[in-house]
Formats: structure tokens, sequence, C-alpha cells
């Protein structure tokens, strides 16, 4: 982008432009894309009612900006490059003329199946070229993507088919997850037992397994794509019409579906993405997320292409065929940006450095971090055994709400430090508040992060229900998005993220709600109630510890676990399943009902210097026996 900064003067020249001149700065970027129609006006808000429009007026299509505008010039060069489960399998590379044709045949592809601008598609499938293809290509004809990650189990397909009423879904028949293959069409297959909008179900072969196809209902990608003409004319959007739905959850047990629209979060993933990499023309660009994610939306696709930038698709999975497959595959593909979740480091530096030390590396410029705060520990080892010193380290904190980073260093830019994530991005204006919603000023201080004005890549509404929108992001504080995180900020102004202040838990970087795996838990046939907290997890970030009460205390306690981790693989999927589970006769709540989870976090975190005055609970002895029974976990 011609409107990339290049020096921390530069930065501070372009935050100061967007805090006092946000409209003529918004503009001045937008201006480097391709609009059908221009817009009236840059902005119009009000986060009382929460209504927020961007380049109002406008119409355009962003698969025009992702692909089109880069035929002339960059026809030829790599788009996507995909590197498979298996080292020694064929991979493949896309050019931009290549996709763009690839995304034209499946945009008559689901044309000829009925799908119209405004229709739902739930998109369910593997890391491969496909699936990025499918997204684009709703976006092409104005269908709205539902992305579900390919790890949720049928009831939580389902959940989000329903909530969409999604028309269509694509799927595969399987996905490779190391030296295991899993039958995703099977999953489909029993989701769809519980809803009644899908009509059409389109099948990629990828692992050849064998599959049920419905007649009428079930078609190979293959085959419904054979006869589809490589061009097809993009559908004209309106600036603020949908571009998809992402669910994500919250402290309720229902998964919300934020809802993000088409140009302001396209003019934010671009930014975001060339400011925070620096990436040059020729660089190869990968980011390990899985689309099901929005790390995968923004950053594996819409950010990168928007920019012409050639980025990595990869399938597989970090440790297979050993824990070196990162450092391979950087060396084999001579990647220069690399992004990643603290997850993954930590549980490669968990593995010997002989995973490391055969590969140089050499080719890489800047790391990445997303998901969840990256410890120190960490930090130190991406930037030493990774990066050899030498290479920029972009700590990133954003959310599926916000569409895009949000504060973050500039990659070789920003001066770093472990564990902050430093300066908010140009159009960012954070504030700390304190519990009553008091700004707190200065620096060397803690509270909760607010953002106080809107940025482009903001969500919208919450699909189906703007009220639960509005009262879970803008009611907490008056004329404020309330992220729901914990932050300090130091004596320079840098800003460090400490985790989520609402129930939540950001378990290797995913996001789950307490009550939606509690509500998971209590479906045990035994289970009368659970209390589910996150605990310090030197691998995940941070585990899942639940309380159990169930109608008699278990003779065989670990049957019963077993019993409870499939019950939760089924309703939510393996990545909910809690890591500790204690069975208890009784949970600390107060005289009105109400779970007292500070304790149970700090019998979890083994904690027990300050539990506070039990005396006024409901029945003061449990705490007690909990703290006994925690022992033995």
């Amino acid at each position: 982008m011609n409107t990339r900064i290049d020096s921390m003067e530069a930065y501070h020249q372009a935050y100061e432009k967007s805090v006092r001149h946000p409209e003529k700065f918004w503009a001045d970027i937008a201006n480097e894309f391709t609009w059908k129609t221009r817009w009236n006006n840059v902005l119009n808000w009000d986060f009382k009612s929460f209504d927020v429009k961007w380049f109002v007026g406008a119409t355009l299509n962003i698969t025009e900006n992702c692909l089109d505008r880069h035929l002339e010039k960059n026809g030829d060069t790599p788009a996507i490059i995909w590197e498979p489960n298996d080292p020694n399998g064929k991979g493949c590379t896309l050019t931009y003329r290549e996709l763009y044709h690839a995304v034209c045949k499946a945009s008559n592809m689901l044309k000829n199946a009925g799908v119209k601008k405004g229709d739902r598609v739930c998109i369910y499938m593997p890391m491969v070229p496909e699936a990025a293809v499918a997204m684009l290509a709703c976006a092409r004809i104005g269908a709205i993507h539902s992305i579900v990650f390919a790890g949720f189990s049928a009831q939580s397909l389902a959940d989000r088919i329903n909530d969409a009423t999604c028309k269509m879904i694509i799927t595969a028949d399987g996905v490779y997850r190391g030296a295991k293959a899993l039958n995703l069409k099977e999953i489909v297959d029993n989701a769809l037992e519980s809803t009644t909008s899908v009509e059409t179900v389109i099948v990629f072969q990828n692992t050849n397994a064998e599959i049920n196809m419905q007649d009428g209902r079930d078609v190979y990608w293959h085959n419904a794509i054979k006869d589809c003409a490589n061009e097809c004319a993009a559908e004209p959007m309106d600036a603020e019409d949908m571009l998809f739905i992402l669910y994500t959850s919250g402290s309720t047990g229902k998964p919300k579906g934020v809802v993000h629209t088409t140009a302001g979060y396209m003019v934010w993933a671009a930014y975001t993405f060339a400011n925070v990499f620096q990436y040059n023309a020729g660089d190869i660009y990968w980011c390990t997320a899985d689309i099901g994610w929005v790390t995968g939306h923004s950053y594996i696709v819409y950010g990168p292409l928007l920019n012409g930038a050639t980025t990595l698709m990869f399938e597989g999975i970090p440790t297979y065929p050993d824990a070196g497959r990162f450092w391979n595959v950087i060396d084999k593909h001579q990647v220069n940006i690399f992004y990643t979740a603290p997850t993954a480091i930590r549980s490669l530096m968990a593995q010997d450095d002989e995973f490391v030390t055969p590969y140089s590396l050499a080719s890489l410029k800047t790391l990445g971090s997303v998901g969840e705060p990256i410890n120190e520990e960490a930090w130190n080892w991406y930037h030493e055994k990774i990066g050899k010193r030498n290479c920029g380290i972009v700590d990133t904190w954003w959310q599926t709400e916000t569409g895009g980073v949000m504060i973050s260093p500039l990659a070789n830019i920003t001066p770093t430090k472990p564990t902050y994530a430093t300066l908010p991005l140009p159009g960012v204006q954070p504030v700390l508040v304190d519990a009553e919603g008091k700004i707190i000023e200065g620096n060397n201080v803690e509270g909760n992060l607010c953002i106080k004005y809107p940025w482009p890549g903001m969500l919208r509404t919450t699909y189906g229900d703007h009220e639960r929108c509005r009262t879970t992001y803008f009611s907490t504080y008056e004329n404020l998005y309330f992220t729901g995180d914990g932050c300090k900020r130091d004596h320079d102004g840098y800003y460090r993220i400490i985790g989520r202040v609402d129930d939540v838990i950001n378990v290797s970087g995913h996001r789950l709600g307490t009550a939606e795996v509690e509500n998971a838990i209590n479906e045990h046939i035994h289970v009368i109630e659970s209390a589910v907290i996150g605990y310090p997890h030197e691998i995940k970030g941070q585990g899942i510890y639940a309380y159990v009460i169930c109608d008699h205390l278990p003779e065989d306690e670990h049957a019963t676990r077993r019993e409870i981790l499939e019950v939760v693989s089924k309703v939510i999927g393996p990545i909910a399943k809690p890591d500790k589970i204690q069975f208890v006769t009784g949970l600390p709540k107060t005289r009105s009902g109400k779970i007292m989870r500070r304790i149970l976090r700090k019998v979890a975190e083994n904690d027990l210097s300050n539990l506070g005055d039990t005396s006024t609970l409901l029945d003061p002895a449990v705490v007690d026996a909990i703290i006994e029974g925690a022992k033995k976990i």
C-alpha cells in the first residue's frame, strides 16, 4: 500500500492524523481500492444505540480488490502456496490469475445451485485451497460466508447453521490431522439431522474416505464445478452489506455470530496487514491459523490478497511428522514472515532443540504472535531460537470483533519489549477504565481496556440479535467499546494485555465461554451442576478446570471423567475438553445463589493465601472440602 508506514516518525504522524482528522485519514487510504461508486460520507456513528457505518453510500466487491485489480501487472505472481499435511505429498501454487479463474468457476457453481446475494453459506472445510476459493466465491456473488472450524462437533455445527439459517454447506469427505484422518462428512450428516435450512451440500474429495451421499442434496465439488465458466462478474455490494458471520463464544452459553461488513473490513484488513507485517513484494508470508478462525479470514485470505501478497496455507499440525515441521516448511518455501500462536510456540519450545537446529531459518525477517498474550519465556525463545535475534517480533492484540490487529509493533520499526503489544495502530484510540467506567489517565496504570472511537474493521452486529451486541460490547461503559480484557500501560505508554475479565477462557487462542462448557458438562446423565474456570497452563496459556456435582459421588472417577470428556467433545468439540475435572459435593455460593468463581479460581491456581471472607457463603465448609479434593487432582 502507498500509505504504508516506514519509520517511527511516520507512525506518530499517521497516528496523530488518524485521531485529529479520522475521516480524511481513512478516505486517503480507501482511495487505493477499486470502488464501483464512491461514498457520500466516510463515517456515521453512535455507540449508545451502536450504529456504525463506514463509507456510506459506496458500492464495491471485495474480490475485485483481492483478485481482479492484480491481474494486469501481477497475474503470474503466486497468490496461494499450499503445503499439505503429508510432507511428501504434492502441494500446489495458485497464481493470482489461476486463483481468479478458480473463484469465478466456484462462483458459478454456487449460482447454479441456487445461491443468491444475501444467502448464507456454511463452510466446514480442511485447510485446502478450495476453502479459500469457497469463501471468495461467496463474496463474489454477494452470499455471506459463515466458516465453522472443522474441529467443532456436529451439534456445534448444527447450532451455527441454524442460527444463520444457511442455505448451503460446503465441506469435504475428510480432514488430515497429522497421522489421523477424520471423517468430516459424517459430522455434517449428523448435524443436518437437526437443521432444516440447508438445501445443498457440496463435498470436496480430500481424503477419498467412504462417505454417504444423499441423492438430491449432496454433490461432489468436482462434479458441480466441472462445466462452470471461469469468468463471473462481481456482484455490486453496498459498503455495509454483510461479508461474513463468524461465531465466537461469549459469557453466556450460546455462541454469537459476529457480523463484518464489506468496505470497512476490507480497508482495515488490508491496512493492518501491510503495516504490521511490513510486507514487501516478493515476500513469502505464512500464517499458521485455520481459516475457521478470524485470524485465517483476515491474515491468510483477505489481508494478504488485498495487498497482492503470496500467502502460504498449511494443512498439517506443528508436530507431524515431528516437531521440526514448521521449521522445515519455512526453509522449504523460504518464508520471510511467520505468524503463529503462543500455544504453538510453547509446545515446540518444550521439545528438544534438536528439532530446530537442522534448519537455517535464514529467510525469516519477521515473526508474529496471535491469539493470546505471549509469556516472556516463550517470547525470548522465539526471538533467539527461531529469529536468531535478527527478526522483529509483532505481538499482536485483537479480537474476532475488531476484524484485524488493533495494538501491535510494526515489524522491525517499533522498539519491542517481551509480553507487550506496544502501541495502538493508527485509527485505534484505546483507553483504560476502572470498574466504575472512569478513564484512567497517565502511564504506569492498569484497568479494563476499552476503545473510544470507531475503526473501519469493527463488528456491526451479532447476527439476528443486535441488542445482544449492544449490551455485550457497549453497555458496560458509556460511549465505549469494552474489549473484555484487562490491560496495563507502562511508563512508555506501551500496552500489555493481562487476560479476560469476563467469563471467557482463552484456551490456545480460542475463546470459550464458561457457560458454554458448563452446559455441555451438564448434559452428562449424572451431572447436576458444574462450574468452569480458567487456570494457568504452561502450554495452552489457560486450561479448563471443571468443578462437577453429580447425583452421587462416582465410584470410578476415572471412568466418569472420560464420559464427561466424551460429552463435551460431542456437544462442542475436542478443543473444549476440560484439562482437570474435580468432583465436589457443593460449590461456594452466596446466599443469593451466585457462585464465587474467584474462590474456585484461587483453588485451581493453588493460591490459598487470600480467599477472602468465606463466612458469608451459604455453606462455608464447602470451600475446605474443595481445597482438600483439589490436592488429589
